[in-house]
Parts: structure tokens; C-alpha cells; sequence
């Protein structure tokens, strides 16, 4: 394997083993070359490759900053706020709005509720270690939470608690171009690539208690599959 890719590799893995911290700054290139008696040539490419896939952010005449990269399972019905703290980052939000509301038509197909009934709408900002990485709209009826005040800043914790915690959900997953306000909530530039989920998701009596569309920031978020025959 070439210099560069034993570099990036190793990386990589102090990365996802969490040696290095989201936001914590790598020595710079020269630093690097020396230390380990590498040349300036094979440290920049490990780091260019890095920054590609979103592990590092470089900014000139400054060092590389480790990026807050997150893995998101698609076989566990987990919560944003269960997924960071397994990845030992704490999660956050920032609130957009909470209202009580009619569904709109979207949220009137997939929560199979009529036009009169009403709907608890939440739109916030999740954060990882501060860091912004989604932009999540969410939508549950009013039945289940019937106020703004029973949600803080985890839904699956306010519908446990309430005993209305989904068992199983049904996703699909596109990618598309950040809008002007995505691009203002993740810090990122317009039509920068985001990935979108919607979710449907279950009471363990097939009762539809969530519809929620989730935007994230194409550079910091992975989704794993593990496909069997």
C-alpha cells in the first residue's frame, strides 16, 4: 500500500476509534512529515483524502481540524440523541419553531390523519458537539403530544415517557441540493449536497405516531447498511 494510504488509513482510524476528538487540531503537514519521516508530498495527499470524504476540514495557512462525522445504523430504530452519545459526542438542537397546527397535505398521507385533525410540528437544528448536522422536521399527532411544553430536546425520550414510543419505522433515503435555508442552518453552501430521510414510524400496534424529514450535511453523516444473504 503507498505511504499516503497507510497514512490516510491510520488516521482514519484514531478518527473512528475516537483517539481524536470532533473539532481537535492534527500538527501541521511539516509537523507530520518530520515526526514520522514522511515527505510533505505523502502527508498533504493522506490529509487531501481525508478532507474528501468529510473526516478533516483544512483551511489555508491554518491546521487540519478533525471533522464531526457521525455513522448511522439503518438495521436499529435509534434516536439522533442515542446515535452521538454511542459515539461519545453530545448531542443538541436548536430550536426553530413548536406549534400546534393542521397537518399539511404530506404530513396527512403519511400519518393517515384527515384534514381537521391537528398535529404537534417541530422544526429544529440537531448538533453534534455544537456542531450543526441536520435540519429535522418533525410531526406527531396531537393525541400523542397534545403540547409544545411535553417536548425538550430528545421526541423519543417525551413520547417514552408518555408510552408511546415507536417500535419500528419505514424510511427512504434521497439525496439532493441544500436550499438557501438549509445552507444557513448547516453552515454550509447552497446546493451543497444534503442527504434526506423520511420516516414513518410505528407503535408496536401499527399505529402511525411520527412523519419526520431529516436533511443532513452530506460531509459529516454515514449511513452503514449490513446486507446478508
Amino acid at each position: 500500500m503507498p505511504l499516503y494510504k497507510q497514512l490516510k488509513s491510520a488516521i482514519e482510524t484514531a478518527i473512528r476509534s475516537h483517539a481524536f476528538k470532533s473539532g481537535s487540531v492534527l500538527p501541521g503537514e511539516r509537523s507530520l512529515a518530520e515526526t514520522l519521516s514522511l515527505s510533505r508530498v505523502t502527508v498533504r495527499k493522506a490529509l487531501a483524502m481525508l478532507e474528501e470524504e468529510g473526516m478533516l476540514s483544512r483551511r489555508q495557512g491554518a491546521r487540519s481540524e478533525i471533522g464531526s462525522r457521525v455513522e448511522k445504523s439503518l438495521s436499529t430504530l435509534t434516536s439522533f440523541s442515542e446515535d452521538l452519545r454511542a459515539r461519545g459526542m453530545e448531542p443538541g438542537c436548536v430550536w426553530i419553531s413548536k406549534q400546534l397546527t393542521r397537518p399539511s397535505p404530506a404530513e396527512m398521507m403519511a400519518l393517515g390523519i384527515s384534514a381537521n385533525a391537528q398535529v404537534l410540528r417541530m422544526r429544529r437544528v440537531r448538533t453534534a458537539d455544537g456542531a450543526p448536522i441536520a435540519v429535522e422536521h418533525a410531526a406527531v399527532p396531537v393525541r400523542f403530544l397534545p403540547s409544545p411544553s411535553f417536548v425538550g430536546d430528545s421526541l423519543y425520550e417525551a413520547l417514552a415517557e408518555r408510552g408511546f414510543l415507536p417500535r419500528r419505522a419505514v424510511q427512504r433515503m434521497r439525496a439532493r441540493a441544500a436550499s438557501p435555508e438549509d445552507a444557513q442552518h448547516l453552515r454550509c453552501e447552497p446546493d451543497a449536497p444534503i442527504l434526506t430521510t423520511e420516516r414513518r414510524c410505528f407503535l408496536a400496534d401499527g399505529e402511525i405516531v411520527e412523519y419526520c424529514e431529516t436533511r443532513y450535511k452530506g460531509e459529516v453523516y454515514d449511513f452503514v447498511f449490513e446486507l446478508q444473504r
